[in-house]
């Protein structure tokens, strides 16, 4: 698993505890689509979302000095568990740039309506200081209302995403939301964009869904200019798991 060729010239490094980063490399691509990346699901350890902040900071360290290894000058956590949990311990400790991912709380407070926005995140997303300190700082305004979409990630690790049983696990999550009166819905986890057409499907198409995802993908072409680490030498994508690769490389083909 961890022996593959070295690639020459610099690469973007990816992380997510599994397969759902491939959301935000898919935003990234759209913008630098001639760049070499590295793609790497912790799937054997997935999903974060109730592991410990201490076990999270373990696996990303372990990631990171991989993805180095492998000649990545810059690194993209995506993963917001993960993000909230080691974005800060790794910017300390390594030197190259980190892009991490924040619910996109910012601009839903700006477009809601009705003045309540729903925040689906995963209980490690949720109860992180980050995260508190986010909506502290640009929802002031709005009412918050957050749940977390429990069983999202086991369905897209499964490739179960619009099937009756995946409609059920979505709509207890997105109910209380509508019912709280949020007219617009910001996805807290890279997993959760590949359950948008469900997500809207059980909403009615009533309410905005945002997916952070492009965002993090223009302020990673940002900081790689602004340290002339872009070489437009590609497209290479390698795409490596910890446990079994079968869904990532499904989901990849399917992108």
């Amino acid at each position: 698993m961890w022996e593959i060729p070295y690639i020459r010239g610099a690469m973007i490094g990816i992380f997510d505890s599994g397969a759902g980063g491939l959301s935000v490399y898919r935003e990234i691509v759209k913008i630098l689509p001639k760049e070499k990346y590295i793609y790497f699901s912790d799937n054997a350890h997935c999903p974060y979302g109730e592991k410990s902040k201490e076990f999270i900071i373990d696996r990303a360290r372990e990631i990171t000095d991989f993805l180095i290894s492998k000649g990545c000058s810059v690194i993209v956590i995506a993963c917001n568990t993960a993000t909230a949990a080691a974005a800060a311990t790794l910017r300390q400790e390594y030197d190259i740039p980190f892009i991490g991912m924040e619910p996109a709380v910012k601009p839903a407070a700006l477009s809601t309506k009705s003045g309540v926005i729903g925040v689906l995140a995963t209980a490690g997303t949720l109860g992180a200081e980050k995260y508190h300190n986010t909506k502290e700082k640009f929802a002031s305004g709005v009412t918050v209302v957050e749940h977390v979409g429990k069983g999202f990630v086991e369905l897209v690790e499964s490739l179960d995403t619009d099937s009756p049983h995946a409609e059920q696990v979505v709509r207890e999550s997105v109910e209380p939301l509508l019912e709280a009166g949020a007219d617009t819905i910001v996805l807290g986890c890279t997993h959760y964009p590949f359950l948008m057409d469900m997500i809207k499907k059980v909403s009615g198409g009533k309410v905005e869904v945002i997916d952070p995802a492009p965002a993090v993908a223009r302020q990673l072409k940002k900081i790689a200019k602004e340290n002339d680490l872009l070489r437009d030498d590609g497209p290479f994508l390698e795409a490596l798991s910890s446990g079994d690769d079968s869904t990532l490389r499904n989901m990849i083909y399917h992108l």
